[in-house]
């Protein structure tokens, strides 16, 4: 890959936010990010609509058989290089959710995680970190 586009996707990350089975308080945070009290616009990372603008995904809740397939989907259709990051202490160890019948895992069984933000939700100063040093593992 070309210095070019690396230099690119450190300075101006899109995101593509991706909810599997959460319970809503990491998304809630992490919109609470994009608002102008955190303001992560002005370091260029945009909240984008579709994963296939996407350089990063922020992943949420816990996998189970039916969002599995849905999120594999969603990481495929987005372009590599991707970075994904796990927000919350259920995408790290599945939380209280560990022994249920319908959990598949943690997502690094199924997806390269890069960077994982614990936190049961994160604090908005969390997620900013943790993006910010998924983005230097590029290098």
């Amino acid at each position: 890959m070309g210095k070019f586009k690396l230099w690119g996707l450190k300075k101006s990350p899109w995101v593509f936010h991706v909810a599997a089975a959460s319970c809503n308080n990491c998304d809630i945070e992490i919109l609470d990010v994009l608002t102008p009290r955190w303001d992560v616009e002005r370091f260029g990372i945009v909240l984008v609509g579709s994963p296939r603008h996407a350089d990063v995904l922020l992943v949420t809740g816990v996998l189970n058989r039916k969002t599995l397939p849905r999120v594999l989907r969603v990481y495929e259709e987005t372009p590599k290089p991707c970075l994904v990051i796990g927000v919350g202490t259920c995408t790290c160890h599945c939380h209280m959710f560990e022994k249920s019948y319908n959990v598949v895992g943690p997502y690094d069984r199924h997806l390269p995680v890069d960077v994982y933000i614990p936190g049961c939700p994160p604090k908005p100063e969390a997620i900013i970190m943790g993006v910010v040093k998924a983005l230097q593992r590029l290098g």
